[in-house]
């Protein structure tokens, strides 16, 4: 599904350049849920940048679903992204002028008729439990609820690959708790490949995988301090 081959990254910062990302490999399988911890700055966020074409690499090769984005243009990565890929934030980027329902029917796909475009929006509402909320904007909507929203809306175009940016980070740990459960529960019913950023280390007890920032990054790596990944149960250290 996903892989990094020898991908460097690095940004200008006064004048000079920065690196931030030495990944000499790394490969995520179609349908894995995997969360990437580790410390602010370590480039995790770019990470998932790369992934998504937000962003280009300055080297290597970086293959999703088949689709070689290194060698992209800008235009073709605003289409891959388009196609391939659905995006959770930490801050939802809901429009306060628009209902839950219309934030979500600004992404469906142009092909889809009127009826599949009610009835699915109609089974991913009903999916988070929000059947009775599609009206309200989103300052009606608690904070958990509102990122409920923002789920559907990476979710109901059928990308097969999600990626997450701390979704949980402005909920309180109880709500915390049962969104992430919830975006893994959906995940694995639709058999999409899942990488989620998150901060909080028992949040990301909740997935099959766990994997540290330094673990792929050299830049990052301690020769002293390996990092391996963490299969389900186990820790990373």
């Amino acid at each position: 599904m996903i892989a990094f081959q020898q991908v460097k990254k690095s940004f200008s910062v006064n004048g000079k350049r920065l690196p931030i990302l030495d990944v000499p490999q790394w490969t995520v399988a179609a349908g894995e849920q995997i969360a990437l911890i580790g410390p602010s700055g370590s480039g995790k966020s770019t990470l998932l940048h790369l992934m998504s074409g937000v962003i280009p690499v300055d080297s290597g090769a970086i293959s999703v679903a088949g689709h070689a984005i290194h060698q992209y243009s800008e235009a073709q990565r605003d289409r891959y992204r388009a196609q391939v890929v659905g995006y959770i934030f930490q801050d939802f980027h809901l429009i306060s002028s628009l209902t839950a329902r219309q934030n979500v029917e600004l992404v469906l796909p142009a092909s889809w008729g009127k009826k599949q475009r009610r009835e699915e929006v109609d089974r991913w509402f009903a999916a988070v439990g929000l059947q009775d909320r599609q009206g309200h904007v989103p300052g009606q909507l608690s904070r958990g609820q509102q990122q409920r929203v923002a789920m559907i809306r990476a979710l109901i175009g059928n990308a097969p690959l999600i990626l997450a940016d701390e979704p949980t980070g402005s909920l309180d740990f109880a709500t915390a708790h049962e969104v992430m459960a919830l975006l893994l529960s959906l995940c694995e019913q639709e058999q999409r490949t899942l990488v989620t950023v998150t901060h909080d280390l028992q949040l990301a007890e909740l997935y099959p995988k766990t994997v540290h920032i330094r673990e792929l990054n050299d830049l990052a790596r301690s020769s002293d301090d390996p990092a391996p990944s963490a299969s389900k149960g186990e820790k990373v250290g």
